[in-house]
């Protein structure tokens, strides 16, 4: 999964780069949260995270501080801390609009408050939890369905629940049921060679598959507005919209 990471933040970063740039207003924001990671403090550092902080699927978000207390060293390993205590802030800090302020290649992302909204680089302790729970997932999967590389995501709108997950060689894969069926059933719509699309740089993506005259695609929403879903289905007809719901995402 550490490969999925650095390709989605490549992938953004050549797409849609930026110069590493930022406005001096926003010094002080960046310079007290280095100061904060500096301090070795768990609990200040607890203070300044817009929770959920979102893992990489299937490893849960991280709800609250107690939560990511007890977490800590799953997220901010010995290699993220020093990138950030050895940063410097009009170098390697860069403010993106709305989206907020990122570290490097979008390694970690503050809002303009200077809380933590995303967390892109992956420990060797997560990793090695992500894998666990993998193969258990792939366990309670339908069987025909167990031949994935890597899981990306799961959806439930009003209707429908929404697997998608990467066969390699930039293949994923659609797979839905309705919302009273569970995932170890076969699905009612299996959809691949689905490409990924970066929506701008601040990770924001979506994932497109097509059926004849019918484009279905999973917009994923990283870094949005407040009153932005986390995801959202679109299906078209020959070009024409013909279905549009809002999603939110979900963990094993």
């Amino acid at each position: 999964m550490k490969k999925t990471l650095f390709a989605l933040l490549l992938l953004f970063n050549i797409s849609f780069g930026y110069s590493q740039t930022l406005d001096k207003k926003y010094l002080p924001v960046v310079n007290a949260f280095i100061a904060t990671v500096k301090s070795g403090s768990i609990e200040k550092l607890s203070a300044k995270i817009k929770y959920p902080l979102t893992r990489t699927y299937p490893i849960p978000p991280i709800k609250n501080k107690q939560e990511f207390i007890k977490r800590y060293k799953e997220v901010f390993d010995d290699q993220l801390i020093k990138k950030i205590i050895n940063s410097k802030p009009t170098t390697n800090w860069s403010d993106v609009g709305w989206r907020g302020i990122m570290l490097l290649n979008g390694n970690l992302w503050l809002d303009t408050d200077g809380k933590i909204i995303a967390v892109n680089q992956q420990s060797k302790l997560e990793a090695k939890e992500q894998t666990k729970l993998i193969n258990a997932d792939k366990n309670k999967l339908y069987s025909s369905l167990a031949n994935f590389t890597q899981p990306v995501l799961v959806l439930e709108t009003a209707q429908y629940r929404i697997r998608i997950d990467d066969l390699g060689n930039n293949n994923y894969r659609y797979a839905s049921w309705s919302l009273k069926s569970n995932m170890s059933e076969k699905p009612s719509l299996v959809l691949t060679k689905g490409r990924l699309t970066a929506d701008g740089s601040g990770g924001n993506h979506n994932y497109q598959f097509k059926s004849g005259q019918y484009t279905y695609t999973c917009y994923i929403t990283v870094l949005g507005e407040e009153d932005s879903p986390p995801a959202q289905l679109t299906i078209t007809k020959s070009g024409k919209e013909i279905l549009s719901l809002e999603a939110k995402r979900l963990t094993l």
